[in-house]
């Protein structure tokens, strides 16, 4: 059965009773919402050591020290005051109150302004023990708002607060669960894209399984880790860069996923004369499922041979590219770019088509094709004429040829330039079939060192590891 959700005031309450918990709240922009909901519930004399809010930039350097970015409402933002009001704790009234395990909370965030230019976002974090004799914890998170007010946003930030903090106390040992309690009274009000959890209270926690149930929980339509497996936020990684994205099952990662990604990023770097344009590697949702349901092994398979190859992984509910545009260009992405097989191009210039016969076919690729997005189309053979299949020449239905023209001429839709004819027709799932069969041969299909790295960790369903 679905566990009841409490209320604000009563997580409030329940923690303010809590003799052994103490701390302090130090919260810039957006009003000390979080803070005002311990005030409210009564008895927070028991938890609140000090409360405090530096809304002067002046103010706040003279406390956490400058930013180098010039940004305020980030990561390096967020630890910084985790940093000084936790060692204030520590320092002040240790020895004052040694049975009790402390906490510092902060967020910086800016809620959405008068004009509606600023969206509201916001960084928020807990560094909270649960015994006075121990290592603290760090729970740190990044939060879009999605309320088209200001005062709403105060509140749902207020929420969002109370929710971590009671999570971080009570639901750590069931991650799922400490996950969805996030998400209490928000519905429909929040994303939450970045979590960061670490200390010896989340040694059990894989957080590249934290990243997919983010996901899968519906806290995030999109959610992007590093090699390392630690979770990152769009705006601290890719602020006003441009990015190349390549979308696959990767089940497993075969030799044209890897000339994808080589061959994509350098010819997106050199149309865009820029050297730091950014690849990633997408896996959505529906790619994950299987009957209905997402096998986490199989996950992991794929994701540990894409941290192998040094690659920056996103896990989306973005069936649809338009989806994931929308949700990069809000964080100032500069350029995005996508590398496909010339199949899924074709689907998508089909399905547009299908959708959109009442007249509104250009209004359709207008929003796919902007003037800051790009399609790779990575070639392949046709099975029945054995022709070799590029996006300059493909068929596409007779109502939208000019149209098509016009995105190849504009450079919307691109072909990729360097591949090698030799291995377009290796396919993932005959790499798959032949791995677990112990087929000779498939070993040549993953790029380099991915073979030895399937045998050596018995990944997808291999048998007998290194032996074969």
């Amino acid at each position: 059965m679905p566990k009841a959700i409490l209320e604000t005031e009563q997580k409030a309450l329940e923690i303010n009773l809590d003799p052994h918990i103490y701390g302090t709240f130090a919260e810039i922009g957006a009003g000390q919402e979080v803070a005002r909901y311990f005030f409210q519930a009564g008895g927070s004399s028991g938890t609140i050591a000090k409360t405090m809010s530096a809304y002067d930039k002046t103010y706040s350097d003279a406390i956490y020290g400058r930013e180098p970015s010039g940004r305020y409402v980030s990561e390096a933002r967020i630890y910084k005051m985790l940093d000084h009001e936790y060692e204030l704790m520590e320092e002040r009234i240790r020895e004052e109150r040694p049975e009790t395990s402390f906490f510092s909370f902060a967020n910086t965030v800016s809620a959405i302004n008068y004009q509606r230019t600023i969206k509201g976002n916001g960084w928020m974090g807990l560094r909270f023990q649960t015994d006075p004799n121990v290592a603290p914890n760090n729970m740190v998170l990044h939060a879009r708002m999605l309320d088209n007010d200001n005062r709403l946003q105060q509140d749902a930030i207020g929420i969002l607060g109370v929710n971590l903090i009671y999570a971080c106390y009570y639901f750590r040992d069931d991650m799922q669960r400490f996950l969805s309690s996030l998400m209490d009274n928000l519905k429909d009000r929040i994303f939450i894209d970045m979590i960061n959890v670490e200390g010896p209270e989340f040694e059990h926690v894989n957080h590249r399984l934290l990243c997919l149930d983010m996901v899968r929980l519906g806290l995030t339509d999109v959610v992007m880790f590093n090699p390392e497996g630690k979770c990152v936020q769009v705006s601290e990684f890719l602020y006003k860069k441009s990015v190349l994205i390549v979308r696959s099952r990767f089940r497993p990662v075969t030799v044209i996923n890897w000339e994808m990604f080589n061959s994509g990023l350098k010819q997106f770097r050199e149309d865009l004369h820029d050297d730091d344009a950014y690849l990633l590697t997408e896996i959505t949702l529906g790619d994950l499922r299987s009957k209905g349901s997402i096998d986490k092994k199989d996950f992991l398979d794929r994701v540990t041979t894409l941290a192998a190859l040094n690659q920056v992984v996103v896990i989306s509910n973005c069936e649809q590219h338009q989806k994931l545009i929308t949700y990069l260009l809000d964080y100032k992405i500069q350029n995005v770019g996508f590398v496909m097989s010339i199949w899924h191009l074709k689907d998508i210039i089909q399905e547009k088509f299908d959708q959109n016969k009442d007249g509104a076919l250009i209004a359709s690729f207008g929003d796919l094709f902007s003037k800051k997005v790009r399609i790779y189309a990575y070639p392949a053979y046709e099975e029945e004429s054995g022709k070799l299949l590029k996006a300059a020449i493909l068929p596409v239905p007779d109502g939208m040829q000019y149209l098509y023209l016009h995105l190849l001429q504009n450079k919307h839709i691109v072909d990729i330039k360097d591949f090698t004819p030799e291995i377009l027709q290796v396919y993932s799932k005959e790499v798959l079939r032949s791995l677990r069969n112990n087929e000779p041969g498939w070993e040549e299909m993953v790029p380099p060192g991915i073979a030895d790295l399937i045998k050596k960790e018995k990944l997808f369903g291999i048998e007998g590891g290194e032996s074969n």
